[in-house]
C-alpha cells in the first residue's frame, strides 16, 4: 500500500515525514538506478529531485509514503490523516507523557500543535498543514 501527500516543497515535507516516522528512502525500482531512468522508461517526463520523495519504512513492511510537489496550495481539511502510535506499556500517565514528549519532538521537527484531547491524543499539522493525530499505540 502506498499513501500520497501532495504538497509545495517535497524535500522540507519528506525530511519532516522520515523524522517524524523513521522512514528512509525508497530506492528506485530494480534494475534502474535512478527514479529519472524509470520515469523515462515508462514515457513520463523526468523532473527535478525536488518534485518528488519517496519513502518507505526501514524494514519494509509499512506503507509506502510517496510526497509529490504540486502547483496548488492545501486549500481543506484532509479527508485521510496519518496517526502516528506511541509504542510502550505501563499507566495511562506514563503513556500519555510519551505521547507527549513525541508531540514535542515532533513540534521541533516542524510540526504544530492544533489540539489536545488531554490523556488522549494530540492532533498535530505537518509543515505544509497536513493533519495528523500522535496517540498512545494499542495494549497488547
Amino acid at each position: 500500500m502506498d499513501l500520497t501527500l501532495d504538497c509545495r516543497n517535497a524535500v522540507v515535507l519528506g525530511e519532516f515525514w522520515k523524522t517524524a516516522l523513521g522512514y528512509v528512502d525508497e530506492p528506485p525500482p530494480a534494475p534502474f538506478a535512478t527514479r529519472d531512468e524509470w520515469l523515462m522508461s515508462l514515457g513520463e517526463p523526468v523532473g527535478s529531485d525536488e518534485d518528488g520523495v519517496w519513502l518507505r519504512s526501514p524494514d519494509g513492511t509499512g506503507p509506502r509514503l510517496s510526497i509529490l510537489k504540486v502547483p496548488e496550495p492545501k486549500t481543506v481539511k484532509n479527508r485521510l490523516h496519518i496517526d502516528i502510535r506511541v509504542p510502550g506499556h505501563g499507566t495511562h500517565t506514563e503513556r500519555w507523557s510519551r505521547v507527549q514528549a513525541e508531540a514535542q519532538r515532533l513540534q521541533t521537527a516542524g510540526a504544530t500543535i492544533l489540539e489536545t484531547f488531554d490523556e488522549h491524543h494530540v492532533v498535530m499539522a505537518d509543515p505544509e498543514g497536513n493533519e495528523f493525530c500522535v496517540a498512545p499505540g494499542p495494549r497488547s
